[in-house]
């Protein structure tokens, strides 16, 4: 579990505070920006997850709760996790059984051999299968600042709670928090249908793909002749 532990240290200690914009804000003289992402950034930090499954041997399986358990939490590792998937069972003659039979389930899962990492834990610290990952999390600093009247507009000045409604809600529905921190990389070009499209281009016909009724965005036949 060496690599594992390395990982997630560097991980925490590479915890990354985004603001709310590279340029510098306008002040209104009380100390806050006029934009609200500014005066309320969102933070985006490793965080380490993990489930814990009971399990007796390789011929036995999983239990059906734990096997739906496991399904999804393989599905959010593969949506939003970071790095390796961990797995540790408890130290003992079953380890190495155990320890396969999981590699062999997470790889038919879709996750690939070298993103898992397997090791061992005494069993006084419990006798469950422990699989785990790091992904990140999005949150800002707790909203209801009302240290300043907002009736009090007489000087056009920032509400202290101005955009943390917004940056709070930004941060909740972000399906990858790292993709505050660096864009992703693009998808390779479809060759096939980049040769398709020059090729009606060249020839002078429609390069678009066609449309059904139900993707034309006509919501009504109302005024037309």
């Amino acid at each position: 579990m060496t690599n594992f532990a390395t990982a997630w240290r560097l991980a925490s200690i590479a915890a990354v505070i985004l603001a709310g914009s590279c340029a510098p804000p306008m002040n209104d003289g009380s100390g806050l920006a006029q934009d609200g992402a500014v005066n309320h950034p969102i933070s985006v930090e490793p965080h380490y997850t993990s489930i814990k499954l009971s399990f007796s041997a390789p011929n036995a399986g999983l239990l059906p709760d734990d096997t739906a358990k496991l399904s999804a939490f393989v599905a959010d590792y593969l949506s939003r996790g970071n790095g390796a998937i961990s797995v540790t069972a408890p130290s003992g003659p079953g380890a190495a059984a155990t320890l396969s039979y999981f590699g062999e389930r997470l790889f038919d899962m879709g996750v690939p051999r070298s993103r898992i990492l397997v090791g061992t834990h005494e069993a006084s610290q419990g006798g469950q299968v422990e699989i785990g990952y790091i992904a990140y999390e999005a949150h800002t600093a707790p909203c209801g600042d009302w240290s300043a009247s907002v009736t009090d507009t007489s000087d056009n000045r920032t509400s202290p709670n101005f955009g943390c409604a917004v940056q709070q809600n930004i941060a909740a529905q972000i399906a990858d928090p790292r993709d505050l921190i660096q864009p992703r990389e693009s998808d390779a070009a479809d060759a096939v249908r980049r040769a398709t499209v020059m090729d009606n281009y060249e020839k002078g016909k429609v390069t678009s793909s066609d449309k059904t009724q139900d993707q034309s965005g006509k919501v009504s036949e109302v005024g037309q002749q």
